[in-house]
């Protein structure tokens, strides 16, 4: 897990340097995905590349699963789960959430995740059953809050049917907590939690290669990380918060039945 971590590592800190260089002639080339609203830049596309072009440099019988590129087989029982840019829309504008994220998945479980996010020079990286870590200090993630007084983070989606209904949901949900926030990367929501800046996270759509590097991160600092009604983590709905908030909270969002996209 050592050697998968710091491969990993290695790959994220390139990766971000090649974008903070090449942003400002290339992050206005974009397109659009699903909608209108869910854009992919150049620099996705060459970060994505560039990691790919590393993990098979060293690793070449591995598979790896990329937003831009899809799945690319592999032989061996490795497969790397890849974010290039996490938070397209905040790179885009030139805000600083978003996120280089590469995790590593050993027989269908994530042993290794880096997040990397350049605009704050923080890199978060964790190791299956060694602890989460900002750079050189250890993570835990804060315990013992109540509900009442939860700081959560969210986001929403790109199509506008289930954006109204995340908007119904939070609306519900602002009033029975502290507050709050959107910061468009849910991997740097999750990493967030982790390190104690926010309390909880939900949000329904984030893929795979959103949340596994994150993900580790968050469980590895003693969150609880899981969907709905006991099923775990997916595009339908990811929930992450220390264990007592988690179950609040899923309480609260479960009577709200936020899975639905009308």
């Amino acid at each position: 897990m050592t050697d998968f971590l710091r491969l990993a590592e290695d790959i994220a800190r390139e990766a971000g340097e090649m974008i903070l260089a090449k942003r400002p002639t290339m992050s206005a080339e974009i397109e659009t995905k699903s909608s209108p609203t869910d854009v992919v830049t150049t620099l996705d596309k060459a970060s994505e590349e560039l990691i790919r072009d590393r993990i098979l440099s060293a690793r070449p019988g591995d598979r790896i699963l990329g937003e831009e590129g899809g799945e690319a087989p592999g032989e061996s029982d490795v497969r790397w789960i890849v974010d290039p840019i996490d938070g397209t829309v905040n790179f885009l504008y030139g805000l600083p959430d978003w996120a280089v994220s590469i995790a590593v998945e050993v027989e269908g479980q994530v042993v290794a995740g880096v997040v990397n996010v350049p605009a704050r020079g923080e890199v978060y990286t964790a190791a299956l059953g060694q602890g989460a870590w900002l750079g050189h200090e250890r993570l835990r993630c804060n315990t013992g809050v109540p509900l009442a007084q939860a700081l959560v983070a969210t986001g929403f989606g790109y199509f506008k049917e289930r954006r109204a209904v995340q908007g119904e949901v939070v609306a519900q949900v602002v009033p029975r907590v502290r507050d709050i926030r959107r910061g468009g990367s849910c991997a740097i929501d999750m990493c967030s939690l982790a390190a104690g800046r926010v309390d909880a996270y939900y949000e329904r759509g984030v893929n795979q290669w959103d949340f596994a590097a994150a993900g580790l991160v968050a469980t590895e600092a003693g969150a609880r990380l899981g969907g709905l009604h006991g099923r775990p983590v997916s595009p339908d709905f990811a929930l992450c918060a220390a264990p007592g908030l988690f179950e609040e909270l899923h309480d609260l969002l479960a009577g709200l039945n936020p899975e639905r996209d009308a």
